[in-house]
């Protein structure tokens, strides 16, 4: 069994019943059931339609997202999230550029290394360079005056929580960052990069081994071995090329306003929702999020 769920930004929710109803009868679905009014909505499959994607592309110049996944344990039992763009809004690096008055140039480094355009390790190093000599102390000031949090994001990790989850953040950023966010959101750990500083400035590297992909994928193999979990307790995302190795490995993988080339390659693509949506797609109606 499977199931198929329809949502829509929860700052403008529109998802019409109609094409629900429309789309279950075609697909002779089960009952619909509603997970939050005009925004989120669910109803079983027995085999997934043949038609998915040609359904998927039209429903999404409606601002629609459309899921199909196994009805067997939709519940998580782990949460394994990346940081920028992804549980923030913004890319640590390129406002720490943009302070150095290297943004431009950082800015482009950054979405062709997402991309999966560019080496990873050799795109980091290549844009903590430009960094070299900038006071260790900018990296509050961004913290406190450039970040900003995902919408949705206090909520999915408060909800899992509550019934039992874990919960890890894994950023091919730096710590200095992830702790600030862990600890905001309320993660039980955080994996990232190190900014080398020397004499309260910036030396223009990073510390070794850098965490990329791998590292993001034997951090999931680490924390589940850990937790007695497998993989498939796992609800990983993220929206760059360094994530794709993660988002493959769990059992559901969230590309979330992801690059085109990582989208093309994952079956759970969030363009339209928020973090919320994650919540969603397990089956949790809105009513049993947790408020923050």
């Amino acid at each position: 069994m499977f199931v198929c769920t329809l949502l829509t930004d929860p700052a403008a929710p529109s998802l019409d019943p109609a094409l629900v109803d429309s789309l279950r009868n075609a697909w002779g679905g089960g009952d619909v059931q509603w997970l939050a009014p005009d925004e989120a909505a669910a109803f079983s499959l027995t085999s997934i339609p043949d038609n998915r994607w040609d359904v998927w592309a039209d429903v999404q110049d409606l601002g629609v997202d459309l899921v199909i996944l196994p009805l067997a344990r939709r519940r998580k039992a782990m949460l394994l999230a990346d940081m920028d763009s992804t549980m923030i809004q913004q890319e640590c690096i390129d406002e720490l550029a943009d302070v150095a008055g290297v943004g431009a140039r950082v800015k482009d480094i950054t979405a062709r290394a997402m991309n999966g355009e560019l080496d990873f390790e050799a795109a980091i190093r290549e844009r903590v360079g430009l960094l070299k000599d900038l006071p260790e102390t900018v990296i509050g000031e961004v913290l406190a005056t450039r970040i900003s949090y995902m919408p949705g994001g206090a909520t999915l990790l408060a909800t899992m929580k509550a019934h039992g989850a874990y919960a890890a953040l894994v950023s091919g950023g730096f710590t200095a960052f992830t702790a600030s966010v862990a600890d905001a959101l309320g993660f039980d750990e955080n994996r990232a990069n190190t900014l080398l500083a020397d004499g309260g400035v910036l030396t223009g590297e990073v510390g070794t081994p850098i965490l990329g992909q791998q590292a993001k994928v034997d951090a999931l193999n680490e924390i589940t071995d850990r937790l007695g979990l497998a993989a498939s307790d796992v609800l990983a995302v993220g929206d760059g090329a360094n994530d794709l190795g993660m988002l493959q490995r769990a059992g559901m993988g969230v590309a979330l306003h992801a690059k085109p080339s990582v989208a093309a390659q994952c079956d759970v693509r969030i363009n339209f929702g928020d973090l919320t949506a994650l919540l969603y797609l397990q089956g949790y109606a809105r009513s049993e999020f947790v408020s923050v």
